[in-house]
């Protein structure tokens, strides 16, 4: 099949970088059918209760009115695909079954591997899509001949914008149907393109907060469906400092809402469980917040597993810098890491993200 025969479905969010993405791919000749993912409204399975969300912040609607207008403007087909009961069972039941059990997941990387990559690139591909694409901040490059090519995940060029820490779960299969348009950009030529072809999304504000629900309060959010429950608040030492209103409300490093006086600022350091309480340290440079070692779980590769032990980049949080780490494997599913220095906060729930130089290896999920 020839490159302009191609069909790519386009996974248009609403932003500018899903827009440029679309116009990029037209301009190389591709088939392109543009693709809106409606996967939360405001009123989503919280009636009324939904004091917690800002839909100035994400506004489905508007964003689906948006994409249909660059769609207008770049003369390509436009629809949209309904995932919200999907995204409900698979990422937000997953968030808030993670926060009661005390650990702090990670929804925009749950979002990618359910929906984005599997549901819109399985529903894709069945309506005639020979490969889709995304406004994500990363790259795609093969190595070797058709038999024996291999897929590499790598980072967006732009080090501000890489997104490759929350797509470690996407595999060979995966890799082999997916284009990132605009990997080899940087935001501010990204925004320089829209301008130029004068797109309703040129000087749009990125998105923050949870994948496709915008900027919440996560409080507010988890209350919803968590129950308060108090406990005791103590610092590393042993001291009572206060009371919280509930374990699954916190997260390792997290400063703000603590409501402990005093002049130094308190950290959560750990939560334990059965205890109900909640330890905290008191400053940043409390030993208790950092550590060099963590067991991570649900493993995914890009490629082959790595024969252990092997040396490695690693990050435990997006934008984090690169840190030096040996992983070692401990079962068949779950790897040690140790760090050449300690790192601050880790936090249970979150992804410990694997790379060589600019090339993801894979990743797991930190116990």
């Amino acid at each position: 099949m020839s490159l302009k025969r191609k069909t790519v479905f386009v996974a248009m969010s609403g932003g500018v970088d899903s827009s440029v993405a679309a116009a990029l791919l037209k301009a190389q000749g591709y088939r392109v059918i543009g693709i809106f993912m409606k996967n939360w409204t405001e009123n989503f399975n919280f009636g009324k209760n939904n004091s917690f969300f800002n839909a100035t912040l994400c506004p489905w609607a508007e964003d689906q009115e948006d994409m249909r207008k660059v769609c207008t403007q770049l003369d390509i087909p436009f629809y949209t695909f309904d995932f919200e009961e999907e995204y409900k069972n698979r990422v937000i039941n997953y968030f808030f079954e993670g926060y009661q059990k005390g650990i702090t997941p990670n929804p925009d990387i749950m979002c990618n591997k359910e929906i984005k990559f599997k549901l819109f690139l399985e529903k894709s591909i069945r309506l005639g899509a020979d490969l889709i694409a995304t406004g994500h901040y990363a790259r795609v490059k093969t190595t070797g001949q058709e038999k024996s090519r291999v897929y590499h995940l790598l980072k967006g060029k732009d080090p501000n914008k890489d997104q490759s820490y929350f797509l470690y779960t996407l595999n060979q299969e995966k890799l082999k149907k997916v284009l990132f348009p605009i990997g080899d950009y940087d935001k501010q030529k990204i925004r320089k393109i829209a301008r130029k072809l004068n797109l309703a999304t040129h000087d749009k504000k990125d998105s923050q907060g949870i994948c496709f629900i915008g900027e919440v309060d996560l409080e507010k959010f988890l209350k919803t469906r968590i129950k308060r429950k108090v406990g005791k608040v103590i610092t590393t030492a042993g001291e009572i400092v206060g009371k919280h209103e509930g374990i699954s409300f916190y997260t390792i490093g997290q400063r703000r809402g603590l409501k402990i006086g005093g002049g130094i600022p308190y950290y959560v350091a750990a939560k334990d469980l059965k205890s109900n309480t909640l330890i905290v340290a008191k400053g940043n440079q409390d030993l208790k917040l950092y550590n060099d070692q963590l067991i991570a779980t649900n493993l995914s590769w890009v490629a082959k597993e790595p024969k252990y032990p092997f040396n490695c980049l690693a990050k435990i949080r997006y934008r984090q810098n690169d840190q030096k780490a040996t992983v070692s494997c401990l079962s068949k599913d779950s790897v040690g890491v140790k760090f050449n220095s300690p790192q601050r906060a880790i936090t249970p729930g979150q992804s410990v993200v694997f790379y060589h130089n600019d090339s993801v290896i894979g990743g797991g999920i930190i116990q």
